[in-house]
Parts: structure tokens; C-alpha cells; sequence
């Protein structure tokens, strides 16, 4: 009788998508065992619902605040509206907990595929949205981050951009910080871009001659003019922070300070064309029609362009996209 070990490796799902379902397991990638869950049974015990539940419950109530951003249209602008600026807050705190559900089921911050990455941007839009809404005269933006917070985050919904991928070493703190700067620097110029759209309309409209149809139903023009000026400042100062940040992690992860990756030359080109937008507005006074419209340009860029730049990049993209990981295993056979 003698033993024939024979070597063999059974494929072993990472995670599910949405990740914190109480019978799922967080795996640790790099040694093949089963990661402490202690935070996502304890979160999922206290709340009983997974991320992608809770990000369910910011859509719908995300599409709530656009049907009564309607409301707000019929009525005008002019006038503050709390309701509206509730029901965006109450999305907010839903979507804020989704994220949060997800980073505990993982222990990362949530920025690894396209379903994480896309529900941390609109994050990001609210929060800006919701920080200048503090300024009662610009909470009109509601009625039109509303709908875009609802169109996007059903595309999101999708369950084919949830895919489970394999992971790879993070270093701690730089590169969660340089990913959350980047993103909201983006949240800031898609808020840029939706007053600069605005601005156009109530342009054309006034070069018609229809500004007594308008007049009550749009804000003034100089304040939508001013908030496009300000958000795309505030993006060009969290762009630099992200990209600050990156320099520090390319450093520890690669242990060089700069990069040729696609991504990264990508990113200094979009601060170069953004700062290049405020620095025209304050030095040679390039405002009105034409900083809208290249805010409302520079963000469609960025729009159809990142996930084909990010595909490209070797750096930022996992570097695996397979839903099992290999857990070496042994089976001794015995023959008599």
C-alpha cells in the first residue's frame, strides 16, 4: 500500500458582489485565508442590509428629489426650497453608509471596480453640491444634480460592474487618500459643468428675447456664472492634493516619484486643461459663455475618456479581474 500526493488548486471566489451578505466571506488574497470578519457581521447585524441595499434606498431617493426638482422648476428658482435640499441630504446619508458598509465588508476604501468607482463620484458630486448648499441662493442646483444623481447611479446598478476581482497589496494611507482626491475633484467639475450648462441656456434665452418668460423660473445668471468659477477652483485644488498624494504612493508602492503610466500623464493633462480654465478667469478674465462652455467641454472629455484611459493603465487597474482566487490544496491517494 503506498500514498501518491497529488498537488491541486481549487478555485475559491474572492467575494460576491455587494459584498457584505451575511454568508459571504472576505478572503485574503495574498495568503489564501479567510480575513477577520468581525466589522461586517457586526454592521450587518446592527443594520441588516447590504451596500448595494443601501445604495438602492440614495437612488430611489435620489429620483424622488428630481421629481420634485420638477416642482421647483414650475415654481422658480428663486425661492428656497429646504424640501428639495432634504431629500438630497437623506440620499447623501444612505448612499454615505453604503459606502461605508462596503469599506467595512472589504477593510479598503471601496474604489476598486467600475461599480465602486462610479458610486463614489456621484458621492462625491453630492457632496459638493450639498457643501455649497449651505449658500441658501445656490441650492437651485438641486433640480439639476437630482436627475443626474438618479440616471447615473441606475447605470451603477448594473450588476456586470460589480465584478469581483482579485486583490492586490495596497499601501496603506497614500493611495485610498490620492483616489479620494481625484474623485472629488471630478465631483467638483461634473457640479462645474451642470452650472455651466446652465449658464448657456439662460444665454441663449436671453439672446432670444424670451427673458420675461424666464426671468422668474431661472437664478440670475451672475450667481450660475460664479458657482461654474468656484467649483472649478475648488476641482484644480483637490486635483493638485490627488495628485500630490499619488506622487507619495508612487514612491512607497514603485519607489520612484514619477510615473509614464497612462493614467498618470492622463491626469496631469486634465489639471493642465482645468487650471489652464481658472487661471484664464481670474488673469485675462475669460468668464460668462466661454468658461461655461469649456467647463461643460472639459467634463464630457473626462467622461468619455477615463474608463478607456483607466483600461490602459496598468498601474491603477487590478491586476486581475477573475472572480476565484487559487487556494493551493492537497489530495493524498492510498493505494492498497
Amino acid at each position: 500500500m503506498g500514498s501518491i500526493p497529488i498537488p491541486i488548486a481549487i478555485p475559491i471566489p474572492n467575494r460576491a458582489p455587494g459584498g457584505t451578505s451575511g454568508s459571504d466571506a472576505a478572503w485574503n488574497d495574498s495568503e489564501g485565508r479567510l480575513a477577520p470578519e468581525g466589522l461586517e457581521r457586526t454592521f450587518a447585524a446592527v443594520f441588516g442590509l447590504s451596500d448595494r441595499h443601501w445604495f438602492l434606498g440614495a437612488v430611489l431617493l435620489y429620483g424622488v428629489a428630481a421629481l420634485f426638482g420638477v416642482l421647483v422648476w414650475r415654481h422658480g428658482f428663486r425661492r428656497d426650497n429646504r424640501a428639495l435640499y432634504g431629500l438630497l441630504w437623506a440620499g447623501f446619508a444612505m448612499h454615505t453608509l453604503a459606502l461605508v458598509a462596503r469599506g467595512v465588508s472589504l477593510s479598503r476604501c471601496p474604489i476598486r471596480n467600475l461599480y465602486e468607482a462610479t458610486t463614489f463620484l456621484l458621492w462625491t458630486i453630492a457632496v459638493a453640491y450639498l457643501l455649497v448648499g449651505v449658500v441658501r441662493q445656490v441650492r437651485f442646483l438641486g433640480v439639476f444634480v437630482a436627475p443626474l444623481l438618479l440616471g447615473v447611479g441606475v447605470f451603477a446598478l448594473m450588476p456586470a460592474l460589480d465584478a469581483p476581482e482579485a486583490g492586490t497589496r495596497l499601501v496603506p494611507g497614500w493611495k485610498s487618500l490620492h483616489a479620494t482626491f481625484i474623485l472629488l475633484a471630478y465631483g467638483a467639475f461634473g457640479l462645474g459643468a451642470l452650472t455651466g450648462g446652465m449658464y448657456l441656456m439662460e444665454a441663449n434665452t436671453l439672446k432670444n428675447h424670451k427673458a420675461r418668460a424666464m426671468a422668474s423660473l431661472l437664478p440670475p445668471i451672475t450667481r450660475v456664472e460664479a458657482v461654474t468659477g468656484g467649483s472649478l477652483l475648488a476641482g484644480v485644488g483637490l486635483l493638485t492634493a490627488g495628485l500630490v498624494t499619488g506622487v507619495f504612493y508612487l514612491k512607497a508602492a514603485k519607489g520612484s516619484y514619477l510615473s509614464t503610466d497612462p493614467f498618470v500623464v492622463y491626469s496631469a493633462l486634465t489639471w493642465l486643461m482645468y487650471a489652464g480654465m481658472v487661471v484664464a478667469r481670474w488673469r485675462f478674465d475669460q468668464r460668462g459663455r466661454r468658461l461655461a462652455l469649456g467647463a461643460v467641454a472639459g467634463f464630457a472629455f473626462l467622461l468619455l475618456t477615463f474608463w478607456g484611459i483607466y483600461l490602459l493603465s496598468g498601474l491603477h487597474r487590478a491586476s486581475a479581474s477573475t472572480g476565484t482566487a487559487p487556494v493551493p490544496a492537497r489530495i493524498t491517494l492510498t493505494t492498497r
